[in-house]
């Protein structure tokens, strides 16, 4: 083989081996360094070359692989916001409070499903802003002061509202709201609920309400008894003192003193029974001391007496001892049903039921009046119904009204003895 022939077979050979990287390079090895020794220049050059090629190619390829997992990276991360944020959204639209968000410009960004439900605006609005239309015209100042105030300070706030609800009925909401930040403690603004307490606020004023009228009703007690008292009491046993006083001159025949004494001794008898009558009002001494039974019979005889009605009483297996808040509590509650249907009714004659048993005392006052609406009135602001119920509560008992207009009432109390066995002897 000549010179020039072998010198062509090596150039091959190193050509072919350049190749084989190529192909190697191709198949993914980014880590080859191509080193060639050879005498001719051209042949150095290549190798040269295709070195700083595969170098590029190796740095090309890491980047690559370095972009590639920061992509995998992103596309896992947003995978778990995106179910995260789908987790957030079903557990606040099943939430069984109003659910919202505002940003840091004070606008609401985000309102759960039952708020949606509650104002009746569609699920594409963005409330931002527009949320105070929803508010009573009453409360937006004062709401807004305590948002923008809190909002500022980046405090948590409550307040109480009124709402417009999607019939145009305004309900009483209390709204609050904590300050929300980001995983680096950026302030992004605000989330909060809000919840109805409508039927709360109408208790809270029922209670008031009720509470004043007691009042009320004890002042009427007191100026009551003051003026029975002064103007009966007083002026009787005055004119009873004056009639004394003529008869002590010895003034009168033997005869007359006789009558005379007769008639101050009756008006004694009188004055006795109905200063007895305004003590019973306050306290029942036979109560304490005959009974719940008894104590019933009596009350059902003076009043038919005083009031000049019939009073048709029957008890049936009422226990002598009766727990002291059972008896007191069912002795007050036929007083105010019996003077409410003397007062209201139009009848003038009653019947009252005083059943005993195991383990309740139930007690039915009716009257055959002009009735009225017990479902009106049941919901209504009358203290003595309202009174009864009270009572009642304190030993776990419930009342129950049935009257229609035209047909009478039959008002019912069931007090319960067991569980007021064991209880203090106080007053109820």
């Amino acid at each position: 083989m000549t010179d020039k022939a072998q010198q062509l077979k090596i150039a091959g050979d190193r050509v072919n081996e350049l190749l084989r990287v190529l192909e190697l390079m191709a198949a993914g090895d980014a880590h080859l360094r191509v080193k060639i020794s050879d005498r001719h220049d051209e042949l150095d050059a290549i190798a040269h070359g295709i070195n700083v090629l595969v170098g590029e190619v190796a740095w090309s390829a890491a980047r690559l692989r370095e972009a590639q997992q920061v992509s995998e990276r992103k596309r896992a991360e947003a995978a778990v916001v995106r179910e995260s944020e789908a987790r957030f959204r079903l557990i606040a639209n099943t939430a069984p409070v109003m659910i919202w968000m505002s940003d840091v410009d004070k606008q609401v960004t985000y309102v759960n499903q039952p708020w949606l439900t509650f104002t009746g605006w569609p699920s594409d609005v963005v409330p931002g802003h527009r949320w105070i239309e929803l508010i009573h015209s009453d409360d937006v100042e004062r709401c807004g002061d305590v948002y923008v105030k809190a909002f500022d300070r980046r405090e948590p706030f409550q307040v109480d509202h009124r709402l417009r609800r999607h019939d145009g009925e305004y309900r009483w909401i209390v709204t609050v709201g904590v300050p929300r930040y980001d995983t680096d403690g950026s302030f992004t603004g605000y989330v909060g609920t809000a919840a109805d307490i409508t039927e709360r606020k109408l208790a809270e004023e029922l209670l008031s309400t009720f509470s004043q009228r007691l009042i009320e009703a004890q002042e009427e007690e007191r100026a009551h008894l003051a003026r029975e008292l002064h103007d009966d009491i007083n002026q009787r046993l005055a004119l009873l003192g004056v009639r004394l006083d003529h008869l002590n001159r010895g003034s009168v025949s033997p005869h007359e003193l006789g009558q005379e004494i007769g008639k101050a001794s009756q008006e004694v008898a009188k004055l006795a029974k109905d200063v007895q009558a305004l003590s019973y009002r306050l306290h029942s001494s036979k109560l304490e001391v005959l009974g719940l039974a008894a104590a019933a019979a009596g009350l059902c005889r003076e009043l038919s007496d005083g009031k000049a009605v019939e009073i048709d009483f029957h008890a049936d297996s009422v226990p002598h001892h009766v727990p002291w808040r059972v008896s007191l509590c069912l002795f007050r509650v036929l007083q105010e049903a019996l003077q409410n249907a003397i007062k209201h009714s139009g009848s003038r004659h009653f019947q009252v039921l005083l059943q005993g048993g195991v383990n309740e005392i139930d007690l039915a006052v009716r009257d055959s009046g002009i009735g009225f609406d017990s479902a009106e009135t049941t919901t209504g602001r009358g203290l003595g119904l309202t009174s009864m119920k009270e009572r009642l509560k304190l030993i776990d008992g419930h009342l129950s009204i049935d009257s229609k207009p035209g047909c009478g009432t039959t008002i019912r109390a069931c007090a319960p003895v067991a569980r007021n066995m064991k209880s203090p002897e106080t007053g109820v």
